[in-house]
């Protein structure tokens, strides 16, 4: 994620060092927010399997494999990955069998799905009382999401348009997601990244724990302390982010897709899985909840791959390459390639393969896309249609992606807007099917 951050954090935090947009605040306590009858969801980790990451509350696999998760939970779907148990083996250095960290990964986005489902039971089973609001507390709230609406429609202006057509509570938790994420990835890709050590990443999971306890520090983190007090939003995917940003601290150079899934997962597709409770899947909806779990990863995995080769040339500037290198290495090519930056015979075939596997991962979200709440469909459309455009401008420009930079112009812009609209109004299968879904409130 190529972005940059409103900043709201104590200019005293090692996290701020050297860095812009600075504003003083203090601790917040949440007793003067929200007193909240509900316990957070929680995951444990996962056993020591294969080569592994380690995240402060999971283990990813790295020996990944872009291999067949399963069915794909889609009514009338021809094109879902089928079961394949040879695929979700692979042989790491030593030539032992270990579990896939694909495999891994899509273990997340089951659990994530069975948190919910489980969620959604508990509110059918008990009488859930609603959050007793404080004297003086709302006030503070609402400016908290209204800062965050701010910074959204300043940095991501199409997509803000699109969620003014959600629900006012949807559209605002959304907001707050969506300011998170923008921070955690400035630490490590922003103008003072340099500034930035492991242990403010540390200190950054820690404050993160505190919110989701009902703890938060600042008026931005206040606003997501609300809403995953709100919506059955689990922690796991916010830890994993904070981890890809560990990997950029620490990695520049990525051996096989294999390792480089694992990175778009942390920075990405993470994403996909904080945003499908608060976006919610239609009533009518026929598609399990792990399918339409599964199309948001692909989405953020889509994304940050679309991101990656529109970037080459940058990153190979910040000494930074993000190609799969024994996929380069069979191409002919190495890093003094990309350094060089001249459009080859070579290159072009490259890039097709990397472009040609970024639109079958846009493929499978497109199938999930359609399931979801229909007030929620339109900004999730727009972003899709907007960034799968990026690799036709990579074409458009011979795969030049070393001098110039892939983007949509305001014309075609317009045009994908109403089109995302047209699209976001098509009902999901009406095929019976398993109903395993979130509420469509």
């Amino acid at each position: 994620m190529s972005v940059a951050l409103i900043w709201v954090v104590s200019p005293n935090s090692e996290l701020s060092k050297g860095l812009g947009f600075l504003e003083t605040t203090k601790v917040l306590d949440s007793s003067r927010f929200i007193a909240r009858g509900r316990s957070f969801l929680r995951t444990s980790k996962f056993k020591n399997i294969g080569k592994k990451y380690k995240c402060s509350s999971c283990y990813l696999n790295a020996n990944l494999r872009h291999s067949c998760f399963g069915e794909s939970g889609f009514p009338g779907s021809n094109n879902g990955r089928k079961s394949d148990v040879a695929s979700r083996v692979v042989a790491n250095p030593a030539g032992e069998l270990t579990v896939s960290s694909e495999q891994l990964v899509y273990d997340v986005v089951l659990k994530q799905a069975a948190l919910v489902k489980e969620q959604m039971r508990a509110r059918e089973d008990v009488e859930v009382k609603p959050d007793i609001v404080l004297p003086g507390t709302l006030g503070v709230l609402n400016e908290a999401y209204d800062r965050c609406g701010e910074v959204c429609a300043e940095y991501a202006k199409t997509f803000y348009l699109g969620t003014l057509l959600m629900t006012p509570e949807r559209r605002k938790a959304i907001w707050a997601i969506y300011v998170w994420c923008r921070r955690t990835d400035e630490l490590v890709d922003g103008p003072n990244a340099s500034h930035i050590t492991p242990k403010a990443l540390d200190r950054w999971e820690s404050r993160l724990e505190d919110l989701f306890n009902g703890r938060p520090f600042d008026m931005l983190d206040a606003a997501l302390s609300d809403t995953v007090s709100k919506f059955p939003v689990d922690i796991q995917p916010f830890k994993d982010m904070i981890e890809g940003m560990r990997m950029d601290l620490r990695k520049s150079r990525y051996k096989t897709f294999d390792e480089l899934y694992l990175y778009c997962y942390y920075v990405a597709g993470t994403v996909g899985l904080m945003s499908v409770p608060i976006m919610g899947i239609a009533s009518e909806s026929q598609a399990t909840t792990e399918s339409v779990y599964n199309a948001a990863l692909a989405l953020g995995i889509a994304n940050q791959l679309t991101n990656i080769l529109r970037d080459v040339g940058e990153d190979a500037r910040r000494g930074r390459v993000y190609l799969p290198q024994d996929e380069l290495a069979q191409a002919g090519l190495s890093d003094e390639d990309i350094f060089a930056g001249k459009v080859t015979d070579k290159w072009r075939s490259f890039m097709k393969k990397q472009i040609k596997r970024a639109r079958s991962f846009f493929d499978e979200a497109e199938e999930g896309v359609t399931q979801l709440s229909s007030a929620s469909r339109w900004p999730v459309w727009a972003s899709l249609l907007l960034y799968r455009q990026i690799l036709d401008e990579i074409e458009a420009n011979d795969y030049n992606n070393f001098t110039r930079r892939a983007y949509v112009s305001k014309p075609k812009k317009l045009v994908s807007l109403p089109l995302a609209y047209a699209k976001s109004l098509a009902p999901p299968s009406s095929r019976n099917g398993t109903l395993s879904k979130i509420f469509d409130a």
